[in-house]
């Protein structure tokens, strides 16, 4: 047998306040943030240290494909020298090459703005 079953109240979260209104009617933005805790999906070192990891790997594979495919030997020229080598080393030189110069180029940019905004510190 089965027994009636009473009727249950609904249980609700509370609802949010609203956001205040200006006075144009437009919602004004709230100061307050979520508290760090609260997400449980936030991200965290690890998670981008496994998004690193995965994403390396990947980098890894195409440039064996790379690497595979590209094994041509070609002549390579820079000013006075002359080589072989095949196209994948000869490109992945380059590549580094250039990845270097910006490199270089970009941390002589830091270290000037970082200098800059030691020396506008101190006048203060």
């Amino acid at each position: 047998m089965s027994t009636p079953h009473e009727p249950t109240q609904a249980v609700t979260d509370p609802q949010p306040d609203p956001a205040p209104e200006s006075t144009d009617g437009t919602p004004e933005p709230t100061t307050t943030s979520p508290v760090r805790g609260d997400d449980p999906l936030r991200g965290s070192r690890t998670s981008g240290v496994w998004v690193a990891t995965v994403g390396l790997g990947l980098l890894l594979v195409l440039l064996v494909v790379f690497i595979a495919q590209n094994t041509d030997t070609t002549t390579v020229r820079f000013l006075a020298l002359e080589g072989e080598a095949p196209v994948a080393v000869a490109l992945l030189i380059a590549t580094a090459a250039g990845i270097l110069l910006t490199a270089s180029a970009g941390t002589l940019r830091i270290l000037q703005l970082r200098r800059r905004t030691r020396k506008d510190l101190k006048r203060r």
